[in-house]
């Protein structure tokens, strides 16, 4: 079903409109009036005749057509009713702005439910409840109780909260930022997030979506469609309330490290939405979007009366990653012909204090011209003899002239008000610290890089999934949740890793005849599935040497595990070979509720809890993402190779998350797992999986 009916409509119902001052029901329809609504109002209430010169009816059944949108701004309780006539008139789009539903308990969720069955079954959509309404500039509707209708722009916006959009709504006509849409969704009853970012990415007035969000109602979807719409349009979102760490507790090291903020993070990576941390940060990425051309890379030249502010630019695009422009010899020897002796022609431009308009649009004429140059950010400080308004005319003149991004910093206030106001006038975006706009400039380089990316291709390997399956299933049978380390590695095996050599004793004497058989030194392990982490039970040891220090050990082993953990069934002790060439990194995967299986990277060992230096990605991995992986940690130096150690085999450990990327999508059931230690070496050396640890779930068990 097309939503143009919620957002140009031919005429609109306000059921539980009203006259009295400080209604809902009084302030929606005085806004839709004030507006320039062009359509037909129906005001809805059974105790009056007329409000403002408008007829009004005592139900939607007496108006005598359909309304194309419907307004219910009634008491809870009678929503369902309002919607019963919805559907006998054929209305098919309905905001329904009361609150009293599921955000207030038991009771509200009921109605919510029944409010939703009678929607579905008349083929309704609706918006809401409990939502502050919505908002379109182009078609003069202000169906809320937001305020005066905004300028028209090009920014859509959809927000969880009704509060946040009305203060959002009164900062952004502050500094005259404009809007094509607002939707304020509310407990999202019907419609949700996606549905209206996906009408916004067909929006022809819409050119960036942004919006505040508290959870998002279908995680898998989310990520298949936002990925799409961000390839039409940049979506930028705050996101709020995810920092719980969920309410299972985690029993592997990857799932005590994948909170549900992490999860976000990687959705919105992997979907190429831009996170904002705050309203103002939105807004300073917003109107960039909305007015600028993408950078074609990532290249900035600053222009600059005065040296400080420069400096501050300089280090901001250095700190953000971003390259600090060469200007080609060209472009040197044009700017030394036409500025003063003593201004600076190289990056940053310097056209000194005393400069005025016309000098400053002789500075950017030329540096717009080289094609060493991305983007453009002119600095500006109100000295004696600054042309304020007049050098943001130039800057609005060479833009429109370019096909360059230009962002403007401004430094001051009264002084530079003359100047921001012709700014604003000419679509350019204006940020009060050179490190605002340096920010905006590395927002849209970054997603300048995302939507021209290789096209994801994931790689599947040849396995051994039956066993997999019957390791899987026998243990869902038999209700067992953790899998124990030998029958682990027997997994991972099937998906191509390499597992040391050993086999299982129950008594020190067969201890240490599979040392003989393994060769010295060798490792011995608790083996028991109740005992998750052995080395913090003394279930651990490395590096024995002799049949008597494999049978020494075992015996103590054997004393002092059950002593620390006397419920836990302990079938014996793994000997195993001692892996001692390479480094140690780990590898793991969590399956989060909403969105799936997220894969983790990180240094190995017992330092994986103590760094916590790792990275996450949603499965399934491509080569390149799995690199990125690695990347993305603050160790990676130390796997490349530091101050003479040789490096590791990156493309191994790349192979090795794809590898289990695989395993965790074909398999549902596998809920948490981590390889730790993977012991890598140089190129060409066989990786190790030290130990493994699996936790499975039936499938839609997951808490």
């Amino acid at each position: 079903m097309s939503l143009e009916s919620f957002f140009n409509p031919a005429s609109v119902a306000i059921v539980g409109a009203s006259r009295r001052p400080g209604k809902v029901g009084r302030e929606i329809l005085v806004n839709i009036v004030r507006g320039g609504y062009p359509g037909k109002i129906f005001p809805i209430n059974p105790g009056v005749d007329s409000i403002d010169g408008l007829k009004c009816y005592p139900d939607l059944t007496s108006i005598g057509e359909v309304p194309e949108l419907v307004l219910i701004i009634v008491p809870a309780e009678t929503v369902a009713d309002v919607m019963r006539q919805c559907a006998r008139i054929g209305s098919k789009s309905v905001v329904i702005i009361t609150a009293g539903f599921k955000e207030v308990g038991a009771a509200g969720s009921q109605l919510e439910q029944e409010v939703l069955r009678i929607a579905h079954g008349a083929g309704i959509r609706v918006i809401g409840p409990n939502c502050l309404g919505i908002i379109d500039t182009v078609h003069k509707l202000n169906a809320s109780f937001a305020g005066d209708l905004p300028g028209t722009g090009a920014i859509g916006y959809v927000s969880q909260s009704g509060a946040l959009l009305a203060a959002i709504l009164d900062m952004a006509n502050a500094v005259g930022i404009g809007f094509s849409t607002l939707v304020s969704i509310g407990n999202k009853a019907d419609m949700d997030e996606l549905d209206i970012m996906q009408y916004l990415a067909d929006c022809p007035e819409t050119k960036v979506i942004a919006g505040y969000l508290e959870n998002i109602s279908d995680g898998n979807q989310f990520v298949r469609e936002a990925e799409i719409i961000s390839h039409a349009k940049p979506v930028l979102l705050m996101k709020s309330g995810a920092t719980g760490a969920g309410a299972r507790a985690a029993s592997s090291h990857t799932g005590s490290l994948a909170g549900s903020e992490t999860a976000y993070e990687c959705v919105f990576e992997r979907a190429g939405i831009i996170r904002c941390n705050s309203i103002k940060t939105q807004f300073d990425f917003a109107q960039a979007f909305a007015t600028q051309p993408l950078p074609e890379g990532d290249s900035v030249v600053v222009i600059t009366n005065a040296g400080g502010p420069g400096i501050m630019a300089a280090d901001a695009i250095e700190s953000q990653g971003l390259t600090f422009a060469k200007l080609s010899e060209e472009t040197v020897q044009k700017l030394a012909a036409k500025l003063p002796a003593a201004a600076n022609v190289n990056n940053p431009v310097d056209v000194l204090g005393d400069a005025l308009a016309e000098r400053y649009e002789l500075a950017l004429e030329i540096v717009m011209a080289d094609k060493n140059v991305s983007a453009i950010l002119v600095l500006l400080t109100p000295q004696a003899m600054t042309e304020v308004a007049a050098t943001a005319e130039a800057i609005v003149k060479e833009a429109k002239n370019h096909n360059k991004p230009v962002f403007a910093c401004f430094l001051g206030a009264e002084k530079v008000e003359p100047g921001l106001k012709v700014l604003r006038r000419g679509q350019i975006p204006q940020y009060d610290s050179p490190e605002s706009a340096v920010a905006a400039i590395k927002a849209m380089s970054d997603y300048h890089r995302w939507r021209h990316r290789p096209k994801r291709v994931v790689k599947l390997y040849p396995v051994n999934r039956r066993k997999v399956e019957n390791i899987v299933e026998r243990h869902l049978r038999l209700g067992i949740r953790e899998i124990g380390e030998v029958e682990s590695k027997e997994i991972i095996e099937a998906y191509g890793f390499v597992t040391p050599k050993g086999s299982i004793a129950t008594t020190a004497e067969q201890a240490a005849n599979i040392a003989r058989q393994l060769g010295f030194p060798v490792v011995l392990k608790i083996w028991s599935p109740d005992i998750i982490h052995k080395s913090d039970v003394g279930g651990v040891r490395v590096g024995l040497k002799s049949a008597q220090e494999v049978m020494d050990a075992f015996d103590l082993m054997m004393f002092r595990v059950p002593k620390k953990m006397p419920e836990a069934d302990i079938l014996g002790v793994l000997v195993q070979e001692m892996c001692t060439e390479g480094k140690e990194v780990i590898l793991g995967m969590h399956r989060d509720p909403h969105f799936g299986p997220m894969m983790m990277f990180g240094m190995g060992g017992i330092m994986v809890e103590v760094l916590k230096d790792v990275a996450f990605y949603l499965a399934p991995l491509t080569a390149v993402e799995a690199k990125q992986m690695l990347v993305n940690t603050r160790t990676y130096k130390m796997l490349t190779g530091v101050r003479g150690q040789a490096g590791v085999d990156i493309d191994a450990i790349a192979e090795a998350l794809q590898r289990l990327s695989q395993l965790v999508t074909e398999f549902p059931q596998i809920l948490e797992m981590d390889i730790n230690p993977f012991m890598v070496g140089p190129e060409g050396t066989t990786p190790i999986a030290v130990d493994a640890r699996i936790s499975v779930e039936k499938v839609g068990q997951t808490k």
